[in-house]
């Protein structure tokens, strides 16, 4: 009889499994849990890249694939693709009966599945709760994903203090750091000639590497947004500027559209990427000598290499920061003159003593050991702070 847990990752995004993967190929490789793996979202769209693919050059195998349309991007789209999700992904849990179901982050589809979860009475862990971003309405979905919790694996102590203050008893609230810091400083990188390859330009110096998604929570349109961003870059035309890939989030497809258009004026110094993947995206980070955008990533990832960040807009309000962050609004005059400060002697030799705010330790290991030992049985009950 086959006693091993039955573990079950849920992935919805190229950003959301590199974070899974040590996890996953910990999962994996452990006689006493039956990896179970479950591919839905962008990572099913040939207009975010594909990546399903990414996962299986790994040498995973989606036990399901749960595709879901996500060709409308206004709110209502959204919706519907959240709620197509719920109800996929009810089947593919019914049908695959796992012990506990493993999430990470705030995305709808993340909510969905936690959702799905929770009626089937399934435990689900919980990577990344706790934090705070104003400018999305990922800030809400965390929170609620949170309350279906069962295990939560946060990556400060005062995000542990939230989650307890959101009711979760403390014992089932485990600080261990942030996956992607562990990544960032681990993960071998390729050399500068091979990367140079990969991306097909010749990497000169000044290196910007550029992530926007839509603000969700934002009172400007995307179109808005982004127009302010490429408007502070165009003085940059000496720069190298390479952008990763827009998540799925309302309002994507113009970013995508103005990206591309902004892209196709200089083609030597500036290319767009709908996934790097982890290897190349990391080995970027760390010959960059700025991060710009509003992703998490420079919040969380970029301190840890002693990159510098400018921080665009109020996506990220709310996350605990490092010392080489520049935070500025979506106003071009505002960006570029961040990035001229950035870009500084003085800013360089300022993120170079920055030390991050996210741990450093063995993330992946101590989560994958908790989700094989953790009692699964307990009575979820609120904690009263007194």
């Amino acid at each position: 009889m086959n006693t091993a847990r039955k573990i079950c990752v849920v992935t919805g995004t190229r950003a959301e499994y590199g974070l899974l993967k040590p996890v996953i190929s910990l999962l994996r490789d452990d006689p006493e849990i039956q990896l179970q793996l479950v591919a839905t979202g962008a990572h099913l769209s040939p207009a975010h890249g594909m990546t399903v693919e990414e996962i299986e050059r790994d040498g995973f195998t989606a036990d399901a694939k749960i595709q879901v349309d996500l060709s409308d991007d206004s709110r209502l789209g959204v919706a519907r693709a959240m709620a197509e999700t719920t109800a996929k992904m009810s089947e593919a849990l019914d049908k695959l009966q796992p012990d506990l179901v493993l999430v990470l982050g705030d995305r709808y589809e993340i909510l969905a599945t936690a959702q799905a979860a929770m009626i089937l009475s399934i435990p689900v862990a919980h990577i990344h709760g706790g934090e705070v971003t104003n400018g999305a309405f990922d800030d809400s979905i965390r929170h609620a994903i949170t309350k279906m919790a069962a295990l939560h694996f946060v990556a400060t102590q005062e995000y542990a203090r939230r989650v307890v203050q959101l009711g979760e008893q403390p014992e089932t609230v485990f600080n261990v750091g942030a996956i992607g810091v562990d990544l960032a400083i681990s993960t071998k990188t390729v050399t500068r000639e091979v990367l140079a390859s990969i991306l097909n330009l010749k990497l000169t110096k000044p290196i910007l590497l550029v992530t926007f998604h839509p603000t969700t929570r934002s009172g400007v349109s995307s179109e808005g947004e982004i127009s302010e961003v490429l408007a502070a870059l165009e003085n940059f035309a000496y720069c190298t500027i390479v952008f990763t890939g827009v998540n799925a989030d309302p309002g994507n497809a113009e970013i995508r559209k103005r990206i591309a258009d902004f892209v196709a004026q200089d083609p030597k110094r500036r290319s767009v990427h709908d996934s790097l993947g982890q290897v190349n995206y990391f080995s970027l980070m760390r010959i960059s000598d700025l991060v710009v955008g509003n992703s998490s990533s420079g919040i969380i990832e970029a301190p840890a290499l002693h990159v510098p960040t400018v921080n665009i807009g109020s996506r990220q309000d709310g996350r605990l920061r490092a010392d080489s962050i520049i935070d500025v609004p979506t106003d071009k005059a505002r960006i570029r003159t961040a990035i001229e400060t950035a870009l500084s002697p003085t800013w360089r030799e300022r993120a170079a003593k920055t030390s991050g705010v996210y741990g450093s330790g063995n993330c992946a290991k101590t989560i994958a050991a908790t989700l094989k030992t953790a009692n699964l049985g307990a009575q979820k009950t609120f904690f009263d702070l007194r």
